[in-house]
């Protein structure tokens, strides 16, 4: 809710609060002033340590434009919260008014000083860092949130103006504003009723009719991916609109409503909003530079691009680890480095343990494709070797795939290193890439068209980027070919994007991360605006 023009004017009332202090020498009160500052701000190092860096002169509660406007910004911000999906609640406005106007002696003045301040870098915090640590919420969640220090926002309020300075803490990438638009759509969509009656078919196809067929088109109509008509049937007009959806929802573009596209279509606007939510959170947590050129891997949408000036300039399909224990694709910002042509599979150790051991302790020819070495890079004989006596603890062994046609990762990787062993690369189960759902890799992410990718990539450094790579894998060698500029790389995991449009796209929650973060955006306080009321 948005302060009236009433409580505006009471949470700057501190403006006139001085002149009905007590008649006290002016040196004792300063010396209580300062003793009040002190011993509140205790409870917060960030703020203390500014109050000691500038002698504890006030910030917000002094005479003069200044103060008034400080405390003016931040109550506006405060009232503004849940336009970014932020709860109300967290930071208690109504409670610092009523401190203010309470406000009688000046150790008083002193307390409101420094909430104040704590409510001021709290909000600061979440405004720009978001209210979640990610790796609580799930351990794919690898991301390392960007946290200002609190002493330099406190600095930074006392020297700019303070409306602009506060706007500013928001993120102000093109991603996160056009989020912010999307949800008040969503928001005024939901007060008036939604996209109306779900479609009550599992299914539907061109060529039927009746009263399921005139559901689907109505809803596909309140969602404006077709024009309004009047039919029965499912003729093209229809399947159009189907097409549209489809395109805008990750599915394969069949125009036809399949269990898979009647689900998606079945979804609420409300869910919808929590998917947007969920998002402006998430790019909370990406408050950084992503690079005047990157690549951007959104696991949902199952696509790689390389973005170059905010445009992308290259994009291929994706395939990502699958559902199941830690094979799923974690989330994290790295730099690409290198690329490697003709690569060997080195084959990670969780994966020889897990899933080749069993196979040759039961079979010692077993994955023939792979060498086994020992530590120091000697092979192992398969026929003298008894695999029983290992256990997944004591396993001595490496095993690597050569390159070739079938090796693992196909004819190139692309290397950002990490500690998480993931990377970009080829595959030889090209026909993955024709599937809707495309999450069946160990966690590394697969491309689709890897030539074109590298292409792309060297295009910055040389006038033949084709023939360089191809002179590389011509040679059948493993064959490293460095990135002169190492180019920022970011996993990212979005249900709800925006699109060129500025029209919110939405993607399945593959691993159900999203509803584990929506969970605990709730138990902070986030609601939608019909349960906020």
């Amino acid at each position: 809710m948005r302060w009236t023009t009433t409580q505006a004017c009471a949470a700057i009332a501190l403006m006139a609060l001085t002149s009905g202090l007590p008649a006290t020498p002016a040196k004792a009160q300063v010396t209580a002033y300062k003793q009040a500052v002190a011993e509140v701000a205790s409870q917060d190092d960030e703020v203390a340590a500014f109050y000691r860096q500038t002698n504890y002169a006030p910030l917000w509660t002094g005479e003069g434009p200044e103060f008034t406007a400080r405390r003016a910004a931040l109550m506006a911000a405060l009232a503004d919260v849940t336009v970014h999906g932020l709860p109300a609640s967290r930071y208690d406005a109504a409670g610092l008014m009523a401190k203010m106007q309470a406000a009688r002696t000046t150790r008083d003045l002193g307390m409101v000083e420094v909430a104040l301040s704590l409510a001021f870098v709290h909000y600061a915090h979440d405004i720009s860092s978001g209210i979640l640590t990610p790796g609580k919420i799930d351990a794919g969640i690898l991301r390392e949130v960007p946290r200002r220090d609190g002493v330099d926002l406190l600095k930074g309020l006392a020297t700019n103006a303070p409306t602009a300075y506060l706007a500013s803490l928001a993120p102000h990438n093109p991603e996160y504003r056009e989020l912010m638009k999307e949800k008040i759509r969503y928001e005024r969509l939901i007060a008036a009723g939604g996209w109306g009656p779900t479609v009550p078919a599992k299914a539907l196809k061109p060529g039927e009719s009746g009263e399921a067929v005139v559901a689907l088109r109505n809803r596909l109509i309140a969602m404006g991916y077709m024009e309004r008509s009047v039919s029965r049937d499912y003729d093209a007009a229809l399947e159009e609109g189907i097409r549209t959806f489809q395109h805008a929802h990750g599915l394969n573009e069949d125009g036809v409503a399949g269990p898979g596209t009647v689900e998606e279509i079945n979804i609420s606007a409300d869910d919808r909003l929590k998917s947007i939510i969920v998002a402006l959170e998430r790019e909370r947590w990406m408050n950084i530079p992503r690079g005047k050129r990157h690549i951007l891997v959104n696991q949902t949408d199952f696509t790689a691009k390389i973005i170059d000036d905010g445009r992308v300039t290259f994009q291929t399909r994706s395939v990502i680890g699958m559902n199941q224990g830690d094979r799923r694709s974690p989330e994290f910002s790295d730099e690409m480095e290198h690329m490697i042509v003709n690569p060997s599979w080195h084959v990670p150790r969780s994966i020889i343990v897990k899933e080749y051991l069993p196979q040759l302790q039961a079979n010692p020819n077993a994955a023939r494709h792979l060498i086994i070495t020992d530590s120091r890079g000697r092979r192992v004989d398969r026929e003298t070797m008894d695999f029983t006596q290992f256990s997944t603890r004591n396993f001595p062994f490496d095993m690597r795939q050569a390159p070739g046609d079938a090796n693992a990762l196909g004819k190139v990787k692309f290397m950002f290193p990490n500690s998480n062993n993931i990377y970009l690369h080829d595959t030889p189960a090209k026909n993955l890439f024709a599937r809707e759902v495309r999450a069946y890799s160990h966690g590394c992410i697969r491309l689709a068209d890897p030539f074109d990718f590298a292409y792309a990539l060297l295009s910055a450094q040389t006038d033949d980027p084709q023939g360089v790579f191809q002179a590389a894998l011509r040679s059948g060698r493993e064959t490293k070919i460095d990135l002169v500029e190492h180019v920022p790389v970011h996993l990212i995991y979005r249900t709800a994007q925006v699109d060129a449009r500025g029209k919110a796209e939405f993607r399945r929650d593959v691993y159900g991360r999203d509803g584990k973060i929506w969970d605990a955006l709730q138990r902070a306080g986030v609601a939608l605006p019909s349960v906020q009321g």
